[in-house]
């Protein structure tokens, strides 16, 4: 019997995710392969050029939301994911695009089998909720 939490229980998730350094990597990985996926050429339009400051964003707030340091709200100020992304028209085959880059990630990773199942699954939930506010947004502004 393991004496390690449950993942989603105090820091269990973030430090499963190798802590920072770890969450880096991940982010590293997610975005060399938005890069070179051609499938993934409507997801990288909608970010700069430079992904520095995204890299940054992403593993600081992947930090704190899997229950690390939160780094985004200290360096970034407080943030709601699908309000935040609301501001771009994203459909369900940009989610499943960021999802299938950050499936890819995962898997580079060497992390436990359970552990990237429990990633994968938890993070579509924001991946839903970004679609939803984006639709709901245009919505709003384009009605019919």
């Amino acid at each position: 019997m393991s004496d390690t939490p449950p993942y989603g229980t105090g820091d269990a998730s973030y430090q499963a995710a190798g802590g920072i350094i770890g969450l880096r990597r991940l982010v590293d990985d997610f975005y060399r392969l938005m890069d070179e996926r051609p499938e993934a050429a409507a997801l990288r339009a909608l970010h700069p050029a430079d992904l520095s400051a995204s890299r940054d964003k992403l593993a600081c707030f992947l930090s704190g939301w899997l229950g690390g340091p939160r780094l985004f709200a200290e360096q970034y100020g407080s943030i709601s994911i699908p309000a935040f992304h609301a501001q771009w028209p994203i459909d369900q085959a940009l989610a499943e695009s960021w999802l299938s880059c950050m499936a890819g990630a995962i898997a580079l990773q060497g992390y436990t089998p359970a552990f990237a199942d429990y990633l994968l699954t938890q993070l579509r939930v924001p991946a839903e909720r970004s679609v939803q506010a984006s639709q709901n947004r245009h919505r709003k502004e384009n009605p019919t």
